[in-house]
């Protein structure tokens, strides 16, 4: 059996813009769309912005976005009427070839540390068009559906993951 090269977990870099398009491009039905300066301008909204690397390439990266920012995401803006304190993942792209390898599992373990002081973890999951292995990921890391938002055709469902436990039990 061959060994897989290392993975590293690491801050996002400049460097890294046109790959996180290219992930994003090939996630769009699931994530929504992007370009040049969309990505900037989300960017400087970023708390956290951090990626996968493998054999020198970007091949997974996750955005998240504390609350007071002028964010214009509709989801954002229903989080941010909704709880004072939460860090929202805006997104996450794996590059197929590299899904079902743990690398959400590492994003999301990086991203709900960083979310430990802001209390909540929040995000939205597709359900029209639906998206069950999105939903069986979420609710095994034990986040909940505390509502639903409408885009057009897509219906998306708001899940948040209380963190204000995990702080005191590691207290």
């Amino acid at each position: 059996m061959l060994a897989l090269a290392p993975m590293t977990l690491r801050e996002l870099t400049r460097a890294d813009r046109a790959q996180m398009l290219r992930l994003n491009l090939a996630s769009v039905q699931e994530l929504s769309e992007l370009d040049e300066r969309r990505l900037e301008w989300i960017l400087s909204f970023a708390y956290r912005g951090l990626g996968v690397e493998h054999e020198g390439e970007l091949v997974a990266f996750a955005l998240a976005i504390a609350p007071s920012t002028a964010y214009d995401s509709e989801n954002y803006r229903w989080f941010s009427a909704t709880f004072e304190r939460f860090l929202y993942l805006d997104r996450i792209a794996v590059a197929g070839p590299m899904r079902r390898r743990g690398l959400a599992t590492r994003l999301y373990d990086a991203m709900e540390a960083a979310a430990v002081p802001l209390e909540r973890m929040v995000c939205e999951v597709n359900v029209h068009p639906p998206n069950p292995a999105s939903l069986a990921f979420h609710t095994s890391r034990g986040y909940v559906e505390i509502g639903r938002l409408s885009h057009g055709e897509k219906v998306v469902a708001l899940m948040s993951k209380e963190l204000r436990d995990v702080e005191q039990r590691s207290a």
